[in-house]
């Protein structure tokens, strides 16, 4: 692995971590601002970061597209609770040919998913990111995540706010509203 590619790595995960811990702050989830994104630093997943690294997108498209999966991501999913992926169980009943659905994320970490796009577009965007990325690159998927409908909901209403409204209004919004909610900590 290439020292300076492991470097820059690191300084990006780093930069995501950080920019995720000061939103999270910013709206009261203290805790998870703290404990997002620590298994980035493990083995499993800094090392195939660091050997696909490009800086520009995350190194787990780069291994998808490699060797038609990414270990880091399988890794990453199954350890935060922020991925709507970690919320996907299977059915004891065949729901339109599928046994897979999903299950309702608690709204703070559809909050912590919400802050974790942010802080993404603005690493992958830099000085261009605008209010706006993250709603787009949401929209951009081929097909839409497998979410449940509320989170769908919770998810798209704050996408929406931020591209309309800026992210202080937003923030403000999530901090006196939606985490004042008692049901925001189940």
């Amino acid at each position: 692995m290439e020292r300076n590619k492991a470097w820059k790595h690191f300084e990006t995960i780093t930069r995501h971590k950080f920019l995720v811990m000061q939103a999270c702050f910013r709206v009261g989830l203290y805790r998870q601002g703290l404990l997002h994104d620590l298994s980035k630093y493990s083995p499993t997943e800094f090392l195939v970061g660091a050997r696909y690294w490009q800086g520009d997108r995350s190194p787990n498209n780069a291994e998808r597209e490699d060797i038609g999966y990414s270990s880091a991501w399988l890794h990453h999913k199954g350890r935060n609770k922020h991925h709507y992926e970690y919320w996907l169980d299977y059915s004891t009943r065949n729901v339109e040919g599928s046994f897979m659905v999903p299950a309702p994320m608690p709204t703070r970490y559809v909050v912590e998913m919400f802050l974790d796009r942010i802080a993404a577009c603005k690493v992958y965007h830099g000085a261009a990111y605008t209010d706006r990325d993250p709603l787009v690159y949401y929209q951009s998927s081929k097909t839409p995540p497998p979410l449940h409908r509320r989170t769908k909901h919770q998810l798209e209403f704050l996408l929406h706010m931020l591209a309309d409204y800026g992210e202080e209004k937003t923030f403000r919004y999530i901090r006196e509203k939606i985490l004042r909610d008692p049901r925001s900590r189940k």
